[in-house]
């Protein structure tokens, strides 16, 4: 008899604390427990009392789930909620929280964060360098590429930083700089507004600083767990000086872009960025800028980076060329 009240005890301290966790059940029937981290770019993370190592999980795999926290949830659709999921059926997740509560299908939910991080856990970090040295001509270049970023319910930012330094006897020194600062905010149905701040240096466009002052509006087309596909426009003040003699412009921009993240296609990532400038104050000029970035994830957070950047303008400053490009092949660590 005490034996048999011993496992029953045992079974109700099992059952209690296991609704006291967050659980997934997966589309094969199995079933876990434990503290779920977050779930982005159609990956969740789930902390167990037995593992070491935090498990990551396809989202389409799992079948139901139930949170005894509040996340931060995003929806394809484009609505941010603050609450707890508990699954309806096989298809369909209850979100209840301070806004109220509403159903939605399961692959609607795009990411979720936990509500009660801090500030530093919101915030994504990246950096890569390559180096290559030539016996030639004692030819070297050294490449970075770095990006740190924070999201939040109603909006996001960045900031990032690249440069290339190339060298080799008898010939001028090329060197490129470029970076911004990046800012969104989220409305409702996946629009949002653009704010962003970014500079330019090259030598192959003799441009000493080019700075750019945007605003506009942007609308998500298409907003999953596997991918985001955005387009915007709006106005643009563009400020430059020049590395030889010639006189600085300024000049005011309309802007037109489109913006691709792809994130679902197994260790590899992919986000892409074009914007065409046409001119308001200057007759016939035009600008565009291309980038390409792709990244292979290693073990221990650290990747490989194929970075490619395009700059256009029909109508440089005399002497210099109206296209510049650059590729980059680096190594590099990511955090959070």
């Amino acid at each position: 008899m005490k034996t048999l009240a011993m496992f029953l005890l045992t079974i109700a301290l099992a059952s209690t604390q296991a609704e006291a966790q967050d659980s997934l059940t997966f589309h094969n029937g199995n079933s876990v427990y434990g503290e779920i981290k977050s779930m982005d770019r159609g990956v969740l993370t789930i902390e167990t009392p037995y593992s070491k190592n935090d498990f990551t999980i396809e989202w389409v795999k799992v079948r139901e789930i139930i949170t005894t926290t509040n996340f931060l949830v995003t929806l394809a659709n484009g609505d941010r909620f603050t609450g707890a999921l508990r699954s309806v059926d096989s298809a369909r997740v209850m979100l209840q929280g301070a806004d109220g509560q509403a159903q939605h299908g399961l692959s609607d939910i795009v990411t979720m964060k936990t509500a009660s991080e801090g500030f530093i856990d919101r915030v994504t970090a990246s950096v890569s360098i390559g180096y290559s040295i030539t016996k030639a001509q004692h030819a070297q270049q050294f490449s970075i590429r770095s990006g740190i970023g924070y999201t939040d319910r109603r909006w996001s930012s960045d900031i990032s930083y690249n440069s290339v330094l190339a060298s080799q006897d008898d010939v001028e020194d090329v060197e490129r700089k470029d970076g911004g600062l990046n800012y969104n905010y989220f409305l409702p149905k996946d629009w949002y507004i653009p704010v962003s701040l970014s500079f330019l240096s090259n030598t192959e466009q003799l441009l000493k600083f080019r700075l750019l002052t945007k605003a506009g509006i942007g609308k998500y087309l298409r907003h999953t767990n596997r991918l985001y596909w955005g387009v915007s426009l709006g106005a643009n003040y563009n400020t430059e000086t020049f590395i030889d003699e010639t006189p600085g412009r300024n000049s005011w921009e309309s802007f037109f872009g489109t913006e691709l993240n792809l994130f679902d296609i197994g260790d590899l990532s992919l986000l892409t960025r074009a914007a065409g400038y046409p001119s308001l104050t200057e007759s016939g000029r035009f600008r565009a800028d291309f980038s390409l970035d792709t990244k292979y994830d290693l073990p221990l957070d650290f990747y490989i980076s194929l970075g490619v950047t395009v700059n256009y303008d029909n109508l440089p400053v005399e002497g210099a060329s109206n296209t510049d490009y650059v590729c980059q092949t680096t190594i590099g660590w990511k955090w959070n």
